[in-house]
């Protein structure tokens, strides 16, 4: 079969087919023209799948969540444990955390999901402020706390990362698993390579995090993959009202300082 006849921006020349930017020449050339593809297949679906298509949604979920978070004002993402019952020292002091950063001006942005995350949203939302959740695709996740009041739910975890840092002036950090360490680990590698300034990260519950405070203080800096100053990196507090100050000072030195 001859090559196809011409499309939008589909045609042959001296150079070869041309799709868009693509030169295709000899087998590679289609027998059908994109339109043709798009109008006339009825067939499978599998195109859903693939990455081309995955790229369309990653675009439209980054389009989503900047829409639906642009307007929120200053915020500060809490995280911690999905395990936390209400009733636990951790619900308590993340209910105490949500309250005290709307009283502070903040909005409270947290994962969506039950525990801590759930009791930060309770208290910012029963303190009369603005409550998010972004939460995530998962096989055992039970969807979006009752306590938000702006929801966002993403496929993609590198997504949802960027939300949680773009519109924070800062993480409080409760006791939590390998999903609380993950975003606290990011945090760090973003502030220590420079990706974002002035952007304090702030743990609560010192019995729970001395042990890995210790670890990083005496396997990696003695080992030399990190530095002191990367550990200073780190606020340690047990009182909610501190935690809260170190994140308004923050904000104040970012508010004040002279544009780059």
């Amino acid at each position: 079969m001859g090559p196809p006849t011409c499309g939008y921006r589909e045609e042959v020349n001296s150079s070869g087919y041309q799709r868009g930017p693509v030169t295709l020449r000899g087998h590679h050339v289609p027998s059908k023209t994109s339109d043709q593809r798009l109008l006339d297949d009825r067939g499978r679906a599998d195109w859903l799948h693939t990455d081309p298509w995955r790229i369309m949604r990653i675009q439209a979920e980054f389009v989503e969540g900047f829409g639906s978070m642009a307007e929120i004002g200053p915020a500060v993402s809490v995280f911690g444990s999905a395990r936390a019952l209400a009733g636990h020292p951790d619900y308590r002091t993340a209910e105490q955390v949500g309250g005290a950063l709307v009283e502070a001006g903040y909005a409270v942005i947290t994962g969506g999901g039950p525990g801590a995350m759930e009791a930060a949203n309770k208290g910012a939302i029963e303190t009369g402020g603005t409550s998010v959740g972004l939460g995530i695709e998962l096989p055992f996740e039970q969807g979006l706390n009752a306590y938000v009041n702006i929801g966002v739910n993403f496929r993609y975890f590198f997504i949802r990362k960027t939300m949680f840092v773009k519109y924070s002036q800062g993480f409080i950090v409760l006791p939590g698993g390998f999903g609380t360490l993950d975003e606290l680990f990011e945090a760090l590698t973003l502030v220590q390579t420079g990706k974002v300034t002035r952007f304090p990260i702030v743990l609560m519950g010192s019995d729970y995090w001395t042990g890995l405070l210790d670890w990083l203080r005496r396997s990696a800096l003695e080992h030399g993959t990190i530095s002191a100053h990367d550990i200073d990196l780190i606020e340690v507090t047990d009182d909610v009202g501190e935690a809260v100050q170190i994140i308004q000072g923050a904000t104040d030195e970012r508010s004040t300082r002279r544009p780059e």
